[in-house]
């Protein structure tokens, strides 16, 4: 390729570099705001029917038309071979590829006008606020739930988790069971050692004459992690039933929307040492003060709230305190749908950001390949016109 050529192909690079910017500050400005997400919102797609879609379209139209024409008037009739062909139809297929591919751009707005509204980090606080306070946030029907309130979803204080065991006391076809609570530990040690230290064990249990047989029901797994060992196992009786440092509120261990690259089990632990800390440690305005972030947090996200902190905060430490009382009726008035589809709307934007919606990959590819050769194929025709 000569000079001029490159310097024609350059130039409509920068145009089109310029265009893009145009549709990337068109999306910017054009965000709705974070008020106006739900489950609907997605990042554009090209939907054939819209403003964008329909100046896409000509804009495209008319920058290829003026590219052919000043490219076979200007830099036709060189009679370009072999790898210089190669050359220039690269260039066009780049050219085609930039000329289709604006509302990506306009995409890209959008994404970057929401993270300037709302960054990870503060998307993260949103979320790990939301974590703390789910158990408070759920319908008072949902407090009937063994499945959502159990003993076993107590991940703090020190004797928690536990496991559950049920007893048979009395067989038959009316049973009397018996319910225990067992905490969990953990051993870990060196398989070396610990095989000789279990040899050891089991002869002296023999000599005392304790049941091994009842120790080995208590391991719950033994696995090997390397060259190490590691059994979990029941270890002392817990009666979660008479522990006064134990509510409702802390039976649940659910994440409302877990972080994103994060162990969920560590998320569900953390947020359960903070939620502990705030009904039995802290001081009492500090839970109100976190109702009143949550309502801010609510407000942000334009979410229909009747919430009132100090009422909300009364109402939890009521069935904090009353641990035999039902509870049938906690003051958290909000729009807990709207909520849920919110953030996993944001969750999808932040994470899995559709810019080319699978439905129209196949035909966006086929049309700039479409373009790319009969670009190619014009260039050829009077490409060799100067040879006859």
């Amino acid at each position: 390729m000569n000079k001029t050529l490159k310097r024609y192909f350059v130039k409509s690079v920068i145009v089109l570099a310029i265009i893009h910017l145009i549709y990337f500050l068109y999306g910017y400005f054009t965000f709705q705001g974070l008020k106006n997400i739900d489950n609907r919102t997605e990042f554009y797609r090209f939907k054939f029917y819209d403003d964008v879609s329909i100046s896409h379209f000509f804009v495209s139209g008319l920058f290829l038309f003026f590219f052919l024409i000043f490219l076979i008037r200007n830099h036709s009739r060189e009679n370009y071979k072999g790898r210089n062909l190669l050359k220039i139809s690269g260039c066009l297929l780049f050219i085609s590829f930039l000329t289709f591919s604006f509302f990506v751009s306009y995409s890209f707005g959008m994404n970057a006008k929401l993270k300037s509204e709302l960054s990870e980090n503060d998307f993260n606080n949103d979320k790990k606020l939301l974590n703390v306070l789910n158990p408070f946030l759920y319908a008072y029907t949902s407090y009937t739930s063994e499945k959502l309130f159990n003993y076993e979803n107590i991940l703090y204080p020190k004797p928690y988790p536990v496991i559950k065991e049920v007893d048979t006391i009395v067989p038959g076809e009316f049973p009397i069971t018996e319910t225990n609570y067992y905490s969990i530990d953990t051993i870990r040690a060196l398989t070396s050692t610990f095989d000789k230290t279990t040899s050891k064990a089991d002869s002296i249990f023999d000599i005392i004459g304790f049941d091994k047989e009842e120790l080995h029901k208590r391991v719950i797994s033994k696995r090997i992690v390397g060259d190490s060992t590691e059994i979990i196992f029941k270890s002392v009786s817990v009666r979660p039933e008479h522990d006064e440092d134990i509510c409702i509120f802390v039976e649940n261990k659910s994440l409302f929307k877990p972080i994103h690259g994060d162990s969920i089990e560590k998320q569900q632990y953390n947020v359960a040492v903070d939620r502990y800390k705030l009904l039995y440690n802290a001081k009492k305005d500090s839970l109100t003060y976190t109702f009143q972030k949550l309502d801010t947090l609510l407000r942000k996200f334009n979410i229909e709230t009747r919430l009132v902190p100090k009422e909300l905060s009364k109402d939890v430490y009521h069935y904090r305190d009353n641990h035999d009382e039902p509870l049938n009726a906690i003051r958290n008035v909000f729009d807990r749908k709207t909520l849920v589809e919110k953030f996993t709307a944001l969750d999808r934007l932040f994470y899995n950001p559709n810019y080319l919606h699978p439905n129209i990959i196949g035909i966006y590819f086929a049309v700039i390949f479409s373009v790319w050769i009969i670009l190619f194929l014009f260039y050829l025709l009077f490409n060799k016109k100067k040879a006859q």
